[in-house]
């Protein structure tokens, strides 16, 4: 069975789509229409921009979850039995298996990283990658320190987690990661804590717009970050994606579950390869490939 998976934040670089919208007319359209959408134009960043420009929430999200949708769109053979996506690539999830339309899509990652972007002014925060511990060590340390916001984040495979939570509660988290035995405890170049409570202030905004916009019934599964099991129902899959920003990404989880209802070829649709990285790390049998 194929599982098309769909990156998140971290995986821009910059002139990614270029080749796509010189060589593919359907493609450019998508391209010129996603301009127009946004009011501004976010090809332009995209294809020429630095990587500073690149780096903004406000661009970064929107720039991933087109050309990721784009590539999958105009893919010919493409046919998913399953879908996932993540962090922000749930959306693009999202699109592929005909729950959203390309349209309200873009437009909700669009406010989704316009909140977002205003979260983290609100509260300074950040995110730091922890290797080489087991996911309850981790867990554990984070516990530990009452007086900080420390959460894990971001379950990528395992002996990867990243952590999220105020400055100074990621500094104190790092150390105490060090002296457990952690191979790396590394400060992330993010704006802000994201899958934190510290995202409350977006998720609020982001549910009033998710419950405004039409969700269609899904041709195939989502495996969704924060509940990792095949999810088809309308409504769970609404919740599902409000509650994302405050909780953590469980991409070990889904992608175990998602081999476990038989996927056997994983084919990222995005910008980068590492999504595929990690879904061999979590199931070294299985078959990984990109549009």
């Amino acid at each position: 069975m194929k599982a098309y998976i769909f990156p998140g934040q971290g995986a821009q670089f910059v002139g990614m789509g270029k080749d796509l919208y010189e060589s593919n007319p359907e493609a450019k359209r998508i391209f010129d229409h996603a301009n127009e959408i946004l009011g501004f134009n976010i090809t332009d960043i995209m294809f020429n921009g630095t990587e500073e420009d690149l780096k903004q929430t406000k661009v970064t999200q929107p720039a991933i979850f087109i050309h990721s949708v784009i590539l999958a769109e105009t893919s010919p053979n493409f046919n998913p039995d399953m879908v996932a996506g993540h962090s922000l690539g749930e959306f693009s999830a999202l699109v592929a298996n005909g729950v959203l339309s390309f349209d309200d899509a873009l437009k909700l990652v669009y406010q989704r990283a316009l909140a977002m972007q205003e979260a983290c002014e609100i509260n300074p925060s950040t995110m730091a990658a922890i290797l080489g511990l087991e996911d309850s060590k981790v867990e554990e340390i984070c516990a530990s320190i009452k007086d900080e916001v420390v959460v894990a984040a971001n379950y990528n495979c395992p002996g990867q987690l990243v952590i999220s939570g105020s400055n100074k509660g990621i500094e104190i988290a790092c150390e105490k990661m060090k002296e457990a035995g952690a191979k790396r405890a590394l400060p992330l170049p993010v704006g802000g804590a994201f899958h934190s409570p510290l995202m409350e202030p977006a998720r609020e905004k982001l549910q009033k717009a998710i419950e405004a916009t039409t969700f269609n019934r899904p041709k195939c599964p989502i495996y969704q970050n924060v509940s990792t099991t095949a999810v088809t129902d309308v409504d769970r899959i609404k919740e599902n994606l409000i509650a994302q920003l405050t909780a953590p990404v469980k991409w070990t989880q889904s992608v175990q579950n998602m081999v476990a209802d038989g996927a056997t070829e994983f084919i990222e649709s995005g910008p980068g390869k590492v999504l595929q990285g990690l879904v061999k790390k979590i199931h070294r049998e299985a078959e990984v490939s990109s549009i």
